[in-house]
Parts: structure tokens; C-alpha cells; sequence
């Protein structure tokens, strides 16, 4: 059993640094974005230095963390004896679900960083500032789930992340009245 704690550590120092990866991939691609509308040469420079931080932040942090906290995830779950126990409770399913839709925002954010290191903008950088909120929620229901381990009471978390969310849109138009003020 002593191992199943080293194990869980592991796989929450890499869930940490997956989601720090996620948090400032996206924080790059505002930059970048914002860096397509400069004069040359900034615009170049800018663009050159942002490639390469994304680059190495995507393949050298993020992915890897991703990867990592998998392994060690499936390996709680699938061969021990506490993670047999968990992967029969409901709220675990909840949770599980929650982390697949972490998967295809980390697949979107992959796409997304692929577009913009072949220099094609196709999102504003208001979008990807609220797209950046999208693993914040996912970290919240995660979180709730994880402390509570409750598949009924997660439902009061989830109301609270929509809130939250709430809260953000209208800090986040709050934030865009003041920066178009400047």
C-alpha cells in the first residue's frame, strides 16, 4: 500500500504541471496573436520568440506532464488494490469524464499551437483568453470531485463553476473595457 502513495504523488505533481503547461500555453497564444498585429520588424521578432517558448513549453512540460500523470493514473486505477476500489464509485466515473474533456482541450490547445506555429491566426486573442477559463473549470470539477468524492454533491461544485465562470466573463469584459480605454 505505501507504494500507492508514492504513485499518487507522482501523479499529482505531473497533473500540476499539465495543467500549468495548459494554463500558459494558451496565456503564449494571446501573445502570439497579439504580436501578428504589430509593425515589422517587432511583429517577426515577437512571433520568432513566442514559437520557440510555446515549442518548448508544449513538448518539454506539457506534453510530457500529460503523459506522465496518465501513466501513473492508470496505474492507481488499474493495479492496485485501492485504485479497484475507486474505479467502482460513481463519482470516480464523473471524474473520469471530466478528465477525458481535459483530453480534448489539451487536443484543441495541440491544434491550436500547430496553426500558430505555422503563423495561421485563426482565433482572436478574446477568444483565446476565455478559452484559457476552459481548464480552469475542468481543474475546479476535478478538484471537487476528487475532495468530496461524492458523484451527487460534485452538482453544488458544478453550480459553483458556473458561477465562477459567470464571475469570469464579466471580470474578463470588465478587463477588455479597460484595456480599450488605453
Amino acid at each position: 500500500m505505501e507504494y500507492y502513495n508514492y504513485l499518487k504523488s507522482l501523479h499529482l505533481i505531473f497533473v500540476i504541471t499539465w495543467f500549468a503547461g495548459l494554463f500558459y500555453i494558451v496565456r503564449l497564444f494571446v501573445y502570439q496573436i497579439e504580436a501578428n498585429d504589430k509593425p515589422s520588424p517587432e511583429k517577426e521578432i515577437l512571433q520568432a520568440q513566442y514559437k520557440i517558448m510555446a515549442y518548448r513549453l508544449w513538448y518539454i512540460i506539457t506534453w510530457p506532464s500529460a503523459v506522465l500523470a496518465s501513466i501513473f493514473a492508470f496505474w492507481m486505477l488499474f493495479f492496485t488494490d485501492a485504485g479497484s476500489v475507486w474505479i467502482k464509485m460513481p463519482w470516480m466515473h464523473v471524474k473520469l469524464c471530466f478528465v477525458f474533456l481535459l483530453y480534448l482541450y489539451h487536443g484543441k490547445c495541440h491544434q491550436i499551437f500547430k496553426q500558430l506555429q505555422r503563423d495561421e491566426v485563426k482565433y482572436s486573442n478574446n477568444f483565446m483568453r476565455l478559452w484559457n477559463e476552459g481548464a480552469t473549470i475542468i481543474l475546479f470539477a476535478v478538484v471537487f470531485l476528487v475532495v468530496l468524492k461524492s458523484a451527487i454533491n460534485w452538482i453544488f461544485g458544478v453550480i459553483g463553476i458556473v458561477l465562477f465562470s459567470v464571475l469570469i466573463m464579466l471580470g474578463f469584459r470588465f478587463y477588455k473595457r479597460i484595456r480599450e480605454r488605453k
